[in-house]
């Protein structure tokens, strides 16, 4: 299966709050975000700019978007893609959406995440 990516500008932060805290409003700021809340925590990825420096988070991410939409009933979307990573060594943190997918790789593993996916036949824009 032959995706077409891209990178989006930025870099990202993935952040864990409490589960009881109320969304902060910083966490809805800019272009992408994604806020979810389990029974064990409230997590928010979004940019690293507007994150406070006293929330517990992982910064220095970069995103990357598959191009959808993916119909639900198509397997293996998301496996294409995180298998030559893993193989590459790149870890990842991945969100979904209705439409599609978002992989988020460490800035420092860009280049080495792009170079996977294109060997593995993947457009990345």
């Amino acid at each position: 299966m032959n995706l077409t990516l891209s990178v989006l500008a930025g870099e990202y932060a993935v952040c864990r709050l409490d589960s009881q805290t109320p969304p902060p409003a910083w966490a809805f700021a800019g272009n992408w975000w994604s806020v979810t809340r389990t029974a064990d925590e409230l997590s928010v990825v979004c940019g690293a700019r507007q994150v406070p420096a006293d929330v517990q988070s992982s910064r220095g991410w970069a995103a990357l978007k598959l191009h959808g939409p993916f119909d639900f009933g198509l397997t293996g979307i998301l496996a294409s893609v995180l298998d030559p990573l893993r193989d590459a060594g790149v870890g990842i943190f991945a969100v979904s959406t209705f439409d599609t997918d978002y992989v988020l790789v460490s800035e420092r593993d860009l280049p080495a995440a792009l170079a996977a996916l294109r060997e593995a036949g993947h457009q990345v824009h």
